[in-house]
């Protein structure tokens, strides 16, 4: 294999003229830039990073934060931004760093900003006022898959909409006594969303007149942690309700097992509708509000390459719709589990 010396000379042209043809760094006529590139193919030229650099002034890579990759989203986000990367010849440098350890604080105090990348796409980080301030001082165009907008650029789902959608979808099949399962305190990276989806919850609960019926019961948005919360909430047969919006498929996904644990069928005693259309969604027959992740980490890159080509552009905050999937666990309320409200709260006829 030649380099951009005999690119040039099978080009008959100048090796800046063929540079420029070959990285995009400049002008040069369509017939040129076609007959440099054929010249680059025949002896098999493929230019470098570094060479691209040099020419560019750019890195050619693009950073990745997140707080773990063994969780479904996040590792569906990572998947779609590296194909989009991959696409664009874009390399990829990525972090993971869990919430309050030692090991994030020294990747955004230390690591990035001695990294040469481009820009840098933050998923689901939730980061601190300090952190923040870290990454804007970056000097880099940043993308936030999941998150708020006075940042950065934000691409995510309407969280507060797929919940509302959740939470009508039961309320159509006649279900008065319907509780919210998942969210804490303590998951510091699922905060805002949950927040979001618990407001589209309740908002829906409240256009129904059902206000006062609005229950939030707390767990950690794992199957694990929805399947406990779901044990204890079920437990009890007076106060249980007809159906689960669940924080997201995972806490769904355990409450469902814990219903069949307790000998409670689903659907027909409990409905159960999650947010996402995890990757086991439908090994459960779960209705769930669908988002589409690697999408999400897609639109992430097409966003951040736009700013990096021009860092006067508009700062984004896109909001996709996700899609209602019916499944087999929600079903119209039964007779005998129909809940009147009252002044005094929730009463089964």
């Amino acid at each position: 294999m030649g380099g951009i010396a005999d690119v040039a000379r099978l080009a008959g042209v100048s090796k800046s003229t063929a540079s420029r043809a070959l990285t995009g760094s400049g002008y040069v006529s369509e017939d040129t830039r076609l007959r440099v590139a054929e010249a680059a193919a025949s002896i098999g030229y493929v230019p470098t990073t570094s060479a691209v650099s040099l020419a560019t002034g750019r890195m050619q890579t693009v950073g990745v934060l997140m707080p773990t990759v063994s969780r479904w989203f996040f590792a569906e986000v990572l998947a779609g931004v590296q194909s989009a990367l991959l696409e664009r010849d874009l390399d990829l440098t990525l972090y993971t760093a869990p919430p309050g350890t030692a090991d994030r604080r020294r990747i955004v105090e230390d690591f990035l900003p001695r990294r040469r990348f481009d820009g840098l796409i933050v998923v689901g980080l939730e980061p601190s006022d300090a952190e923040t301030a870290c990454l804007e001082r970056l000097g880099r165009p940043v993308v936030s898959v999941v998150g708020e907008p006075e940042h950065s650029s934000v691409v995510a789902i309407d969280d507060v909409q797929a919940a509302r959608r959740a939470t009508e979808h039961l309320l159509a099949l006649g279900h008065r006594a319907i509780v919210f399962l998942g969210g804490d305190a303590a998951a510091a990276h699922w905060e805002h969303v949950d927040r979001l989806r618990l407001r589209g919850y309740q908002q829906a609960m409240a256009d129904a007149g059902l206000d006062d019926a609005a229950r939030h019961v707390r767990a950690d948005v794992t199957m694990p942690g929805g399947y406990a919360a779901a044990v204890d909430l079920l437990s009890e047969a007076r106060e249980r309700p007809t159906a689960i919006v669940a924080a997201c498929d995972e806490v769904a996904i355990g409450a469902i097992i814990a219903a069949r644990r307790l000998a409670i069928a689903v659907p027909s005693e409990l409905s159960v509708v999650g947010i996402d259309d995890h990757e086991y969604a439908d090994m459960f027959a779960l209705t769930t509000l669908e988002q589409i992740p690697r999408e999400q980490g897609r639109a992430a890159v097409d966003m951040l390459v736009r700013a990096i080509g021009d860092p006067e552009v508009t700062r984004e905050d896109r909001r996709l719709q996700a899609r209602l999937v019916v499944r087999s666990s929600t079903a119209p309320v039964h007779p005998a589990m129909s809940v009147a409200v009252s002044d005094t709260g929730l009463s089964r006829s």
